[in-house]
Parts: structure tokens; C-alpha cells; sequence
């Protein structure tokens, strides 16, 4: 290859990278070349992931360097493995979004995605009503029901309390997000997140640590940053979905409550809330397990070693939302092969990503460990933790993008039928009998997690293959 045409190549990559990151120029998922369609999506995708992440890493960092440090980690930790839960809402009510206004985009007719996306929406808001005040009233319970000490939940309680009770921003940022997605507009959802994490990033300091005279209000602070910031990101949103966008825009009247929309996204969504509420649900009572066998230091090293696997395999679940735009559009403009095809190139990009980052664990695990938390013991409980996940990572990247080609087909109940299975009843147990009658302790469960990650892709990949996904209507 000549020097001319190596340049020309680079070029094109450059400008195709600065076009997916603007999002401004319109582009047809189900047709041309099924690289760029990738690209286009998954670049925004995955940065609008790796930015989500930056609001627990920025928690992480600076209530472990307060002066109760081991029980303001294990609270961020604890606590974001209960809002694990609104995720699950989140993820759940957002993929069928995505899936419904993707078909419809496919389909050609923008304004059923959009009156598709506004249901959505009001169906969400009434749900985290409930959950919001439930967890006001209960913040202490739910942190002593985790495997928090009495010390440690007192400590924490008004953390969770605002956590809880904004979590509305948490369900829109996800939601509003999975709608821009099912458009093919990945570029404004990665800007919101942008906005989100900048002001949480300029707020959490001041509030946790305190400036001049004003002393910081602790943990609390960080609460209050990251709600305030992901509220910001909120209105951004809410500005281009109402107002700013030619070809795609929710108008008010499309909120009032349609009985025959909301039975068809309840039953795409309810199943997607489903498998995610399983999978949350084994986190959550694998995050117990470890509180149990290895007390206050050992919850604090898992939650600290979990939130930075997150950080990195955020990126990959972006990547693989690629997967669920391209299989809902090229459905809904009848392009099947089309649509498999996206599947198998994004797993073979998320599966290189994820050997990357596997890599640069392995080198790196020790030095990042010591960077979140000034606790020896703590450190070293999370180097092993990290150690143990990411022997999985390759498989975890391949995992997520057959969840996600399900969920964008509007097929959520095989991967339903796959977490229940590889959760429920291999991870979990697999966990006690390691960690209570081997006596392995915390690293029991640290070791069930890839092996149950690695059960849940393969069968993920085999089901696909079967091609019943092809099938359904939505």
C-alpha cells in the first residue's frame, strides 16, 4: 500500500470518528457500509458509557480519601448496588425504547418512535415514584440489609436518602438516552453525559472536601453533586428531545397515557427489567456474601475493585448498544442478514477491547487499587478481586453483545431465560458453596463471577445462532 493512499485511509478514519462524535450529518443504518454504521454508533456509545462511570469513580475517589474511609467506600458501593435495581428499571424501560423506536426509524415512520419514546417515558416516571420515596423512608434498613455494620449504615444513611430520592435523573438520563439511541442519534446521548460528569466533577469536590472557609459536607456532598450533575445532563436532553431536533421530536400531547402503547412496550419491557432486576439482584446479594465472610474491609476492597471493572466494561456495553440500533433498524427495514452480520462484527471489536483492557488489568491493578482508597488492607482485597474478574473479560465483551442483540430485535425474553439460569442458579450458588462450605471466604465469590459470565455468553452465542430472534414483531 502506497504512502498516498495509507494517508487517505487515516484521513477518512479521522473524519468518519469526528462525524460520530458531532452526530450532525444524517446517516441510514440499513444501508452502505455496515463498518461506518458501527463506528458511528459505537464511538459515542461507548464514551456516553466510560462518562456514566466517572460519576462512581469520582465518588469513589474522594469519600476514600475522608477520614471514615473504609464505611464511606463500602456506602458508595453498597449503595450503588441497590440502585442496581433502578438500573435494571432503567436498562430495561430504555432497551425496549430502543428497540421500538429503532424499528420504527427502520420502518420510516418517526412519529410512532416518537409518541413510542413519550409513553415510555411516562410509564418510568410513575414507577420511580414509588421506589424513590420507598427509599427514603428505608435508606438505613436497606444499607443494614446489605451486610453493613449499625456504625457504617448510621454513617451513611443521608447518602442514601439522596441517591434514592433523585433518582428520577438516574431514569431519564438512561431512558432519554435509550430513545436517542433507537434514532441513531448516539452523539447527544454521550453530550449529555459529558455535562452530567462536568458538573459533578467541578461540584463533587467543593461539596465533599469543602473551599476556604467552607468545610465540605462529606459524604453527603457527593450525593449532592452527582444528583445536581445528572439532573443538569437531564435538561439537555429534555432540550433536544422537545425542541431541537428536525427529524425526530416528542411533542406533549403524545404523553397522554395510550393503553394499546403502553401493553406494547410493558411487554417488550417487562422482561427486559426482568433480566436485568436477576442480574442486579445476584450482585447485589453477592455484594452480601462478601460483607458476611469478610466484614467492613473485604465489602469495601469488592465494591472498590467492582466499580473500577465497571469503569472499563461500560465501554464494552456501549459498544454492544451498536448492536441493538443496527438490529432494530435493519428489522424494521426488513435487512435480516444485514442485521446478523452487525451482530457478529460488533463481538469480534468488543471482544478485542476486552483483551486490551484485560491486558492493562493484570499490569496495572495494583497501582489503580492504591489511587481509590488509603486503606493497606482494602487495597489489597481489591487487587485480588480484580485479579480473579477480569480472567473473564473477553467473554464478558462477547456476552453483552448478544444480550443486546435480543434486546434491539425485541427478543427480551431468551436473555431473560439466560440470566435467570446463569445467575440464579449457577452464579449464586456457586458462590456460597466456595465461600461458606470451602471456606474460601470473599474469594469464593470473587472466583463465581467469571465462571458464571463465561456459562451466560456461551449460551448467548449458541441461542443466537438458532435465529428465533428473527421472528418477532414489536
Amino acid at each position: 500500500m502506497t504512502v498516498p493512499v495509507q494517508k487517505e485511509k487515516l484521513s477518512n478514519y479521522f473524519k468518519l470518528i469526528i462525524q460520530s462524535l458531532k452526530g450532525e450529518a444524517e446517516f441510514d443504518f440499513t444501508q452502505g457500509n455496515l463498518k461506518k454504521a458501527v463506528i458511528l454508533l459505537a464511538i459515542p456509545m461507548m464514551l456516553e458509557m466510560v462518562l456514566e462511570s466517572v460519576f462512581a469513580l469520582v465518588d469513589l475517589y474522594l469519600v476514600g480519601h475522608l477520614e471514615n474511609s473504609s464505611f464511606a467506600v463500602q456506602t458508595v458501593g453498597l449503595t450503588e448496588s441497590v440502585l442496581t435495581i433502578i438500573y435494571s428499571l432503567c436498562i430495561g424501560l430504555s432497551m425496549a425504547a430502543t428497540a421500538i423506536v429503532a424499528r420504527r426509524i427502520g420502518e420510516k415512520n418517526p412519529e410512532a418512535a416518537a409518541k413510542a419514546g413519550a409513553q415510555t417515558l411516562l410509564i418510568s416516571f410513575c414507577i420511580n415514584l414509588v421506589l424513590s420515596v420507598l427509599g427514603i423512608i428505608y435508606a438505613k434498613e436497606i444499607l443494614l440489609l446489605m451486610g453493613s455494620s449499625e456504625a457504617s449504615a448510621e454513617y451513611g444513611k443521608t447518602f442514601v436518602q439522596i441517591m434514592m430520592g433523585g433518582s428520577i435523573s438516574i431514569v431519564l438520563l438512561f431512558l432519554i438516552n435509550g430513545i436517542f439511541r433507537g434514532t441513531g442519534n448516539a452523539a447527544i446521548a454521550m453530550k449529555s453525559l459529558w455535562i452530567a460528569n462536568f458538573c459533578n466533577i467541578l461540584l463533587a469536590p467543593v461539596f465533599v472536601m469543602g473551599i476556604g472557609d467552607f468545610e465540605g459536607w462529606g459524604l453527603t456532598g457527593a450525593a449532592i453533586a452527582t444528583t445536581t450533575g445528572r439532573s443538569i445532563g437531564v435538561v439537555y436532553q429534555c432540550y433536544h428531545l422537545f425542541f431541537n431536533s428536525k427529524s425526530f421530536q416528542i411533542k406533549w400531547h403524545q404523553f397522554l397515557p395510550d393503553l394499546e402503547h403502553i401493553k406494547s412496550i410493558v411487554k417488550v419491557a417487562a422482561p427486559g427489567v426482568m433480566q436485568f432486576v436477576i442480574a442486579s439482584c445476584s450482585w447485589i446479594i453477592l455484594a452480601k456474601l462478601v460483607a458476611d465472610s469478610g466484614g467492613d474491609e473485604a465489602s469495601a476492597g469488592y465494591q472498590t475493585a467492582l466499580r473500577i471493572m465497571m469503569f472499563f466494561m461500560l465501554p464494552a456495553w456501549g459498544l454492544s448498544n451498536a448492536a441493538a440500533t443496527l438490529v432494530g433498524q435493519n428489522m424494521g427495514a426488513n435487512q435480516l442478514e444485514r442485521a446478523t452480520r452487525s451482530v457478529f462484527l460488533t463481538a469480534k471489536y468488543n471482544a478485542i477491547y476486552m483483551g486490551i483492557i484485560m491486558i492493562f488489568t493484570f499490569l496495572f491493578a495494583g497501582n489503580l487499587m492504591q489511587f481509590f482508597t488509603n486503606d493497606a488492607e482494602v487495597a489489597l482485597i481489591a487487587k485480588q478481586a480484580i485479579y480473579i474478574m477480569s480472567t473473564g473479560y473477553i467473554f464478558y465483551g462477547i456476552g453483552m453483545v448478544m444480550v443486546n442483540a435480543f434486546n434491539g430485535s425485541g427478543d427480551t425474553w431468551t436473555p431473560t431465560w439466560i440470566n435467570l439460569f446463569g445467575f440464579w442458579f449457577l452464579q449464586i450458588p456457586l458462590a456460597y458453596v466456595l465461600a461458606r462450605y470451602l471456606n474460601w471466604d470473599e474469594t469464593g465469590v470473587f472466583m463465581a463471577i467469571p465462571i458464571a459470565e463465561t456459562a451466560i455468553s456461551i449460551a448467548g452465542i449458541i441461542l443466537f445462532r438458532k435465529g428465533n430472534w428473527k421472528k418477532i414483531k414489536v
